[in-house]
């Protein structure tokens, strides 16, 4: 017990970062969960899967080139991305599931092949640079007061767009075509959807890496999915299972000396089956 509360001394406390590097991850989950739930209802969880890989690349491209804020590249790439997938997904001659698998791997497969022509001076492998942005970071505490302070202010934004437009979201989650009849802008806030998921994934990716952030975007919304109905419900549970599987993951990868992001799936993955339990004995059956 007390090698354990040392570690959670040194990892939150000791280290000036460590607490900030826990309050980044906080509001980058309750994003996550907020933004899952319904790209999750309207069949639109792989774009989260592409638009990873594309910010994989893009950074890729800003460690080449000598950026120490690779965020500069990879959020106006990732946006980008993300506007023409929801855009154009189901009108393009390419499909929207082609497009994005098209889309993720060429990205991934041109990001590494980078890393390895115009390896990184200031790294120490190109294996390290890899490993830390398809899996996340180690330790949180890697993490500048650059990045915190940018991480924080984006979340913040993020969550504030969600609530401020979560009618129109609504309507355009459950039925889009209803909610252009009635007036509303579908094409806009389409638009902020867009946006929105792109400046999540890429701040994501130092938290779980760019193959996991599928999990940090889903597991939260289909979890409350098993048990609750209504979309105001779903979210709300979405949001506190994400944020509180995130904390508790961080907590358990210092105590356990583990990698920050796959701790922080396992425990959501934990979670999931106990929700599917709980919904199998209420009687809700998996669609």
């Amino acid at each position: 017990m007390a090698e354990i509360l040392d570690r959670l001394y040194y990892g939150f406390f000791y280290l000036p970062t460590g607490i900030y590097a826990l309050i980044v991850s906080v509001l980058v989950a309750l994003c996550s969960a907020l933004l899952g739930v319904t790209l999750v209802l309207r069949r639109f969880s792989f774009i989260g899967d592409g638009l990873s890989h594309v910010a994989f690349g893009a950074m890729a491209v800003a460690a080449v080139v000598g950026l120490t804020n690779q965020m500069l590249i990879a959020m106006p790439v990732t946006i980008v991305c993300a506007i023409l997938l929801l855009k154009t997904g189901g009108k393009a001659k390419i499909k929207g599931d082609a497009a994005v698998a098209m889309i993720s791997v060429g990205a991934l497969a041109i990001g590494y092949l980078l890393m390895n022509l115009f390896p990184s001076s200031a790294s120490g492998s190109i294996s390290a640079d890899v490993c830390t942005t398809l899996f996340g970071s180690f330790a949180l505490v890697t993490l500048t007061s650059v990045e915190v302070w940018l991480c924080v202010v984006l979340s913040v934004l993020a969550v504030t767009v969600f609530i401020v437009f979560y009618n129109k979201i609504f309507a355009i989650t459950f039925d889009e075509n209803f909610a252009v009849a009635t007036g509303t802008k579908a094409k806009v806030y389409n638009l902020i959807t867009a946006v929105l998921i792109a400046v999540v994934i890429v701040l994501a990716m130092r938290l779980v890496g760019s193959l996991l952030i599928s999990a940090l975007i889903i597991f939260p919304a289909i979890s409350a999915m098993r048990v609750f109905k209504t979309f105001k419900s779903v979210t709300i549970c979405s949001a506190i299972l994400s944020v509180s599987c995130t904390a508790f993951g961080v907590l358990l990868s210092v105590v356990l000396d583990t990698p920050v992001g796959p701790t922080i799936v396992g425990v959501d993955l934990i979670v999931f089956f106990v929700f599917w339990l709980v919904g199998t004995l209420k009687g809700v059956k998996l669609k």
